[in-house]
């Protein structure tokens, strides 16, 4: 699990995230440097160079900041591309994007992502996306207002919630456990479909009562809230969630806590765990692929710099994407790594 991180670190990250990350976000740039609406990277991957456009989440998550250190990387690594990395609503999108060929690589939950090759869930059809490695773990933060009542998530029962953007995969582990504790998200809470930055505005004034988020340690938005409210806000321990939800999607869930240091708390909090991983549509070019994985992991500790969750992207687990199989590329490239 992750180790505790202390004050100074969640400060300088911040600060250094700002820096490394926004050089390489935004929307997609046309050969005349015109910036683009569409995000969309069109899958070019010729092997002279070309342009890539990477999927990440929400402005203030984990996705977006090392999406940008991930676009800095390729920009000043690999001969001949250059890297935009996208904001958009995390991993349902990202999967439908690369699949639609409006981006090139995108982040996403693995829960997602194996619903997709699988055809479950949010997709009515096997995707064909493939993986270029497992990246670090997500942890669900169920935070809630101190004022609200909610102690567990059946509390939630009538409360105003937000269950992550549209098409996320925060949305998706929102709507698993709300059903898991016998409501129907649809109904039995005051869904609110909003992005991080949203939901963080709805925590601070008072018009959302608790909320969902899967991110990296640490996020951002919830770094922000914890600060700002102190102790009116706190977390819900999910551990009494997850047999239930291990029962129903396999072993995908894993048990994790969010460390006391991470948020500034008083104690760890149990929670549940679920890997990332980055993918591409099926096809990609293997010998781009194997060239951008040796970059993560040669470049690793630039990516740390930007965000603390990218201490947690190893080789013990870099091949462990099953449903997802790997592109060809990606698993040779793991293989010459040292990868188990």
């Amino acid at each position: 699990m992750t180790m505790p991180r202390g004050k100074f670190v969640r400060i300088a990250v911040a600060a250094l995230a700002g820096a490394l990350a926004l050089g390489a976000c935004g929307g997609k740039r046309n050969d005349t440097g015109a910036e683009t609406t569409d995000g969309g990277g069109g899958g070019q991957q010729a092997s002279a160079g070309g342009r890539l456009t990477i999927a990440t989440g929400n402005t203030t998550g984990v996705y977006y900041q090392l999406g940008g250190g991930l676009a800095r990387l390729i920009d000043q690594n690999l001969d001949g591309y250059k890297a935009t990395a996208s904001e958009t609503g995390a991993s349902v999108q990202n999967i439908q994007g690369v699949v639609g060929g409006r981006y090139d690589i995108a982040f996403s939950l693995a829960d997602t992502a194996n619903d997709a090759v699988e055809g479950k869930g949010s997709f009515d059809s096997p995707q064909p996306v493939e993986a270029l490695t497992r990246l670090y773990p997500n942890y669900t933060h169920v935070l809630v207002r101190t004022d609200a009542g909610i102690n567990s998530i059946a509390d939630m029962k009538g409360k105003r919630i937000s269950t992550g953007s549209p098409n996320s995969g925060t949305e998706v582990i929102a709507q698993r456990l709300l059903t898991a504790a016998g409501m129907d998200p649809a109904k039995d809470v005051k869904a609110q479909r909003l992005g991080l930055p949203e939901t963080q505005d709805g925590m601070k004034d008072g018009t959302i009562d608790g909320m969902f988020w899967s991110g990296g340690l640490p996020t951002g938005g919830i770094t922000d809230l914890t600060t700002s409210l102190r102790d009116k806000v706190k977390f819900l321990d999910l551990s009494k969630e997850l047999p239930g939800l291990q029962e129903e999607y396999g072993e995908i869930y894993e048990a994790g806590n969010l460390p006391a240091d991470t948020y500034a708390q008083a104690k760890d909090v149990p929670t549940i765990v679920v890997p990332n991983v980055l993918v591409v549509k099926k096809g990609f070019d293997p010998d781009l692929a194997g060239e951008l994985v040796k970059l993560i992991f040669d470049k690793r500790a630039d990516l740390e710099k930007v965000n603390p969750a990218a201490e947690d992207i190893s080789l013990d687990t870099a091949k462990q994407t099953d449903p997802i199989p790997l592109n060809a590329g990606a698993a040779k490239a793991l293989d010459t790594l040292g990868a188990k």
